[in-house]
Parts: C-alpha cells; sequence; structure tokens
C-alpha cells in the first residue's frame, strides 16, 4: 500500500516521506523538480478514498471548448450542473449529491474561492480558468480539514498548473454555435539556471448565448513565477478575470415553456406584462428572456493573487504557508418598472394637484470587497508510519453593498448616482487543525481535528423586501469539526470508512432578511461513508455507501419573517443517503468504457409549507401552513446516470461519446410533481485528432457535438404559490438548455 499523504491547510505541502527522503540539492533537477510539484499535489489532494475522483489535465483539455468550468465536470459522480444562458458559458453552477453551491467548499491551491457572504462560486468571475489548471479534486461529503476550513457537504480542490522544464508556448482557439468565440494563449520559459520559471495565459471568450441576449464577454489572465531553492521554494499566483453578461436569471414562464399559447395570455394577464412584453413572450420560443432592457447586465472584474513558501528543515519536517488576496468590484445593471419612489427612499413628485408615487427607473447594485489571510501548515514524519500535521488560517473579508440609481422618469430629490442604500460588511475567520495519520501493515488510519471561529457583521442600511432598513447585526460562532477515518487494503480490494462532523453559518441574505430575534442558527451535519473498491488491470469498480444526516439544515419553507423576507427556515432533520456506483473498463488499447450510478434518497422529516394567501379587505394579506409530513429536498435527484465511451481506432484519432440521466428533481421541498423539473437525457459527442506536422510539437483539431439527439430539457428552475380567492395559483419558471449545438476547437503546442 502506497504511503498515506497528509496535507495542509494551505495549498502546497505535505508530502510522503517516502516520496521525500532527501534534500532538494542531494538530487538532480529533474527529480528536484518532481520532488517540489509531489509537495504541492499531495498538499492539496484528500487521501485516495472512493468519495473522491480526481480529474486530470489531459481530461479536461480533451473537454474544454470554451464552455465554464461546472459544465465541464457535468459527466462526474453525483454532479448536476445548471447554465442560465442555456450553452455552458456565464452563469453556471453545479449540485454535488444535491448540494447547492453555498455548500461545496472551494479551494485553488488550497486557498479559500467561495463568497464569503454569500458561501456561493461564481465561476463567471474566473473564466477559462480550465487553462492554467493541472489537476481537480472533487470530494464529496465531509471534506478533510485541509480541503479548507468550510468543508461542508463536497469539496472541489483545484491545483494550478506544474511547472514545465522546457520552454513551451501554446494556442487555443475554439468557437461554434450562438456566435461562440475562445482564445487562450499560453506560454513559459521553463526552468532557467535551475531556480526560475515563468508562465503566463491570456484568454478571451465571447458567446450570445443560447437564451435571447444572454451573450458574454470574458475575459482573464493568469500568471505563475516560482523560484526553487535547495530546501525552499517561493511560488506567486495571479488569476484575474473580468465578466460582463447579459441578464438571464428571470427564467422562462411554465406556459412558455410548455408552448402552451392560452398559459401565456393568462400568466401575462396574472402579472400585468405590458402589450410589449407579451409580445416577446408569446413570439420567443425557448429562448425566451424576460430582460429586454440594451444594458441589464452584469459586470465585474476579479483578481486573485497568492504567494506560496514551503521550506524543508529536514527530511522529517516541512513548513508551508500561502498567502491570499482577493479584490473583487462590479453591479448589476437593471431596468426597474413602475418601482415605488418610497422604496428608494425618494418623496412623492407633485404634478398639479397630483402626486405621483412611482416610476420607472435604472439602477446599479454595487459590491466592492477585499478578502485577505494566511493559511499555514507544519508537517512532521516523527514515524516511517506515524505522521502529524498541524495548520489553520487566518481571514478577512471586508465588503461595502451599496445602489445608485442612474435614471429615473421621475428623479423626485435624487440626484444621480445617489446610494440609496449603503452597507459595509466584515467577517473574521480563524481555523486550526490537528491532523495524524497511522499506515501500518496495509492499514491506514487517520484523526483530523478542527476548530474554527467565525465573527460577521455589517452596517448601515439595505433594501429588504422591497423597503430600506437597517440591516445592523453582528454575530459569533465557534465550531468544532472532527473526522476519523480508516482504509484497509487486501491485494487488489480496498475498505474505506469515516464519519466526519461539520458546521456551516448562514449566508449574508439569512442575516440581511431578518433580525438577531428570528435569524436561522448554524447548520450541522453528520457524515458517514463506507466504501470498497476493486483494482484490476482491465476493470475498474466501486461502492460508496454515504449518510449525511442533518440537523437544522437550512430550507425554503415560503415563510416570511417580521421583515417581510422570505429567508430560509431550519428544518429539524433531514438527511440525504444513497449508493454510489462507479466502474470502469479497458477492453483494450482502443476502447473503453465507463459508468457511474448514484442511487438515493433525500428527505426532510416533517416539512411546514407556508403560502401566501391575499385577501380582498384588511388585513389584507396573510400566510397559512401545510403540514407535508416527510418530503423530498428540492434540486435532490434519486438517480443519476452516466455513461461513456472512449474510442481511439487509430494513435490520433480518439473518439468519446457520453450520456447523463437525472431523474426528477423538485423545484421545492413539498414532493408536489407540479412543481418539479422532468428526468431528462443528453448525450454529448467529442472528436479529437493530432495532425502530424513539422513546425509544431502537437497541432491538435476536435469537434464537440453537444445534446446530439436535440433533448428538450431543463436543468434548474424555481416556483412560488399564492392563494386568492380560495384558489392556489403556482408560478414554475425553467432555464431551458440548448438543443443540439457543436463547437471546434484547434490547439497548437510549440
Amino acid at each position: 500500500m502506497k504511503t498515506r499523504l497528509l496535507f495542509l491547510p494551505s495549498l502546497l505541502l505535505a508530502t510522503s516521506v517516502a516520496a521525500q527522503n532527501t534534500y532538494f540539492s542531494a538530487i538532480d533537477t529533474s527529480k528536484r523538480i518532481q520532488s517540489i510539484e509531489g509537495i504541492i499535489v499531495s498538499g492539496l489532494r484528500a487521501k485516495d478514498a472512493p468519495n473522491n475522483l480526481t480529474v486530470t489535465k489531459k481530461d479536461l483539455q480533451v473537454k474544454n471548448f470554451g464552455q465554464d468550468m461546472p459544465t465541464l465536470l457535468e459527466f462526474t459522480p453525483s454532479v448536476v450542473t445548471t447554465s442560465d444562458a442555456g450553452a455552458g458559458i456565464g452563469y453556471s453552477g453545479l449540485r454535488i449529491r444535491g448540494v447547492d453551491a453555498s455548500r461545496i467548499n472551494v479551494t485553488i491551491n488550497g486557498v479559500p474561492v467561495n463568497d464569503p457572504e454569500s458561501h456561493d462560486v461564481y465561476w463567471v468571475n474566473m473564466p477559462d480558468l480550465v487553462g492554467s489548471i493541472e489537476s481537480i479534486q472533487i470530494q464529496r461529503g465531509v471534506g478533510s480539514s485541509t480541503n479548507g476550513a468550510a468543508a461542508f457537504g463536497a469539496s472541489v480542490n483545484i491545483k494550478t498548473n506544474d511547472l514545465k522544464l522546457q520552454p513551451f508556448a501554446r494556442m487555443d482557439l475554439s468557437g461554434g454555435s450562438f456566435g461562440t468565440l475562445r482564445g487562450t494563449l499560453l506560454a513559459g520559459t521553463g526552468l532557467l539556471k535551475d531556480r526560475f520559471s515563468l508562465e503566463a495565459r491570456l484568454s478571451e471568450i465571447r458567446s450570445d448565448g443560447y437564451l435571447d441576449r444572454a451573450s458574454s464577454d470574458l475575459r482573464s489572465m493568469g500568471l505563475t513565477a516560482s523560484y526553487f531553492a535547495n530546501k525552499s521554494v517561493w511560488k506567486a499566483v495571479v488569476l484575474t478575470g473580468a465578466e460582463r453578461t447579459y441578464q438571464a436569471w428571470y427564467g422562462t414562464p411554465e406556459s412558455r415553456y410548455r408552448g402552451d399559447s392560452l398559459g401565456m395570455l393568462d400568466y401575462a394577464a396574472r402579472n400585468g406584462l405590458s402589450a410589449a412584453e407579451t409580445q416577446n413572450l408569446l413570439e420567443s420560443g425557448r429562448t425566451y428572456n424576460y430582460y429586454t432592457y440594451a444594458n441589464q447586465v452584469d459586470n465585474y472584474k476579479q483578481d486573485n493573487y497568492q504567494l506560496h513558501f514551503i521550506h524543508r528543515f529536514s527530511p522529517k519536517l516541512e513548513l508551508n504557508l500561502a498567502g491570499h488576496y482577493t479584490y473583487g468590484r462590479g453591479y448589476y445593471e437593471e431596468f426597474r418598472n413602475q418601482d415605488d419612489l418610497a422604496e428608494y427612499g425618494l418623496e412623492p413628485v407633485v404634478v398639479g394637484s397630483d402626486s405621483i408615487l412611482s416610476t420607472d427607473l435604472i439602477r446599479r447594485r454595487w459590491l466592492d470587497n477585499h478578502f485577505v489571510g494566511l493559511v499555514y501548515g507544519l508537517n512532521y514524519q516523527w514515524k516511517p508510519y506515524l505522521k502529524f500535521a498541524f495548520g489553520g488560517a487566518a481571514n478577512q473579508y471586508t465588503g461595502l453593498h451599496f445602489g445608485e440609481i442612474i435614471w429615473a422618469e421621475f428623479a423626485s430629490n435624487s440626484e444621480i448616482y445617489d446610494r440609496y442604500y449603503e452597507n459595509d460588511a466584515s467577517k473574521s475567520e480563524l481555523s486550526s487543525y490537528l491532523k495524524t495519520s497511522y499506515n501500518r501493515n496495509g492499514l491506514d488510519l487517520v484523526l483530523d481535528l478542527q476548530y474554527r471561529g467565525i465573527a460577521y457583521q455589517f452596517l448601515g442600511v439595505d433594501q429588504v423586501s422591497g423597503n430600506l432598513a437597517d440591516v445592523t447585526q453582528q454575530v459569533t460562532y465557534h465550531f468544532f469539526n472532527p473526522k476519523v477515518a480508516f482504509a484497509k487494503l487486501l491485494g487488489p480490494h480496498q475498505l474505506f470508512g469515516s464519519f466526519g462532523i461539520a458546521n456551516r453559518e448562514p449566508v449574508r441574505r439569512d442575516f440581511r432578511e431578518s433580525t438577531p430575534e428570528n435569524r436561522p442558527t448554524p447548520e450541522r451535519m453528520f457524515d458517514t461513508e463506507l466504501a470498497y473498491r476493486l483494482q484490476f488491470k482491465k476493470i475498474n469498480a466501486q461502492a460508496n455507501l454515504f449518510w449525511m444526516y442533518y440537523h437544522d439544515q437550512l430550507v425554503l419553507t415560503g415563510q416570511i419573517n417580521d421583515v417581510g423576507g422570505y429567508t430560509r427556515t431550519n428544518v429539524d432533520r433531514s438527511y440525504r443517503a444513497g449508493l454510489e456506483l462507479e466502474m470502469a473498463y479497458k477492453l483494450n488499447d482502443k476502447f473503453r468504457i465507463q459508468s457511474a450510478t448514484t442511487l438515493s434518497q433525500n428527505k426532510i422529516l416533517n416539512f411546514v409549507e407556508f403560502i401566501d394567501v391575499y385577501l380582498d379587505e384588511a388585513p389584507y394579506y396573510t400566510q397559512v401552513q401545510i403540514q407535508h409530513g416527510t418530503t423530498d429536498l428540492a434540486f435532490s435527484p434519486n438517480f443519476i446516470q452516466t455513461i461513456g465511451l472512449q474510442f481511439g481506432p487509430v494513435k490520433q484519432l480518439a473518439l468519446g461519446v457520453q450520456t447523463k440521466y437525472v431523474s426528477r428533481q423538485f423545484l421545492d421541498n413539498t414532493s408536489n410533481v407540479a412543481r418539479s423539473l422532468d428526468p431528462f437525457t443528453f448525450t454529448n459527442f467529442i472528436c479529437n485528432y493530432k495532425i502530424k506536422q513539422n513546425f509544431a510539437q502537437e497541432m491538435e483539431i476536435g469537434l464537440m457535438v453537444n445534446n446530439l439527439l436535440n433533448a428538450l430539457y431543463a436543468n434548474n428552475g424555481y416556483t412560488f404559490s399564492y392563494q386568492y380567492g380560495g384558489q392556489t395559483t403556482t408560478e414554475n419558471f425553467y432555464y431551458p438548455q440548448a438543443g443540439r449545438h457543436f463547437l471546434l476547437k484547434m490547439n497548437i503546442l510549440f
């Protein structure tokens, strides 16, 4: 059994002593560099357990035609991806085992990526990130402390490019349906004087999107500089991104999605659509986009800076440090039809004897934020079979949130760029862990103990449920997250088991739309994993049982709190339980088949729904409760299956077909089929061909046909219901995905 590794919370470090038993100066350059990169890998990776999956650079390059990261990962086990624009470019996301993005911990080189307030990851802020990636590890369930302090329902751990010993230059070009164009330039110096290296990437991606006006203009840059000493490594990483995307957030009303003309007219009447809006609804087809204002855009820039330091004091003792700073700023702009002036703190406009109380306007909602911190780790190999790791992190976030009115039909007492709301937020985080690994006679035991402390506060005014309100709050949390794991190797057989406890604090919206008296409490999860793996020359197979039991999971119930907000509510008991099956069979050097199946139950015990009731007389509005008993968690399919075939008839040609099936997903937590996403299946085809030539090291062309069989489906949506006149009305909205479409690429390596 190969030696197990300890990992560090920062990125980098924690290495197998078996692989690193000499000083860097005692080995030749090639081996020294390999040794250094091995330290980096081991510091980022969790143990080779069945609930972990590593996606290599080769895997990514085969699929990379310029689409977003979630789209490139859509065929990995237990993963469901989404795309607002419908073609995998722009705003996109992923769920793992039904766990949403706010509960998936993402790191790049060990540095946290999740927004400290929303907990989400906005992949659109990091366009073409795959061009700077060496590998990605996806860990399902509670993560290790070295995967980040907030590893909750799943973890995605990204490692940037390894050092190339020789100089190189690479050009990647792609384009296709919906006006999609992508250009990437990547170049590196190789190793200079056995000490230095520099690598840079420039990327631009443009797409019209599948939905009307859902365009994307994405630009990014990556830069890595390294210095290798005899016992130390310095590595600086810079990742910048700028995105301008036309909004497709509204979704498509169910009647439009299903082509129901009478239903569309009813929808337009119920929701007060104008004649022009109704015409747009009736004539647009599956590509419908509610937004028609020319500058209805999201405009954001983000810069990520990392500095890593590794030092080996002795063959047994290593120090790992990583400093990081992220600066993000931008806004989304939107046209608002007949908003009340009072919602913006504006006075009525008096014209003669009339008072104007509402106006058309254009507003921008801004975020200007800074995230800085240090992650560290100290690894000690006490005995050949016993290792210790101590580490932690200290992070500080500050964010300025404000809104501007840049135009109004009736400006009242406002001036251009007046801020109608403004609030400051700060969030401090301290964490530390102690990790012990014991490996002897094919038995591997791990004990991981982590503490995490959080202090979060914001001060000022924000818009809550259409009204300006003082949102000043502060809160402090202390979490203890233990985890134990074992692995036993018996020839080609491996047994694995783990138990972990994880805690997750509420997100910004939970606080902003509540008061200290009614705000939700943190979530807690108890995760049990038990797996078996079989490895032979031609076939690998594994089965993983999981039980993720939640206490106080935060879900939407429809309940309105005392400030009028539809905030998430703690439910006492809920769980995710299932079986993951994976298999890979290599028939010969030319043919390979892979499959992954997830069977699960995802339940809330004793769910209570709240529905708005509108009345014709005072108090004009109330809510009713509906007891549903045990229900399904929203967006948690019970069955996911992927099948992939890879065929290489000749050395230069690689063909691949991948099919995915996702069972029904409910849009809310009521298990109501009328509020759900239909099951869907889609198939992608990929062809890559390496051209023999003399002017470059490698030249490759490729063709991808997405949704080969032209399936019409939606992979995301939302719903709300209300009662009036004794009748219940449900409004479902969907995000349709593109039918059959094509992308071409050409990659040249010099």
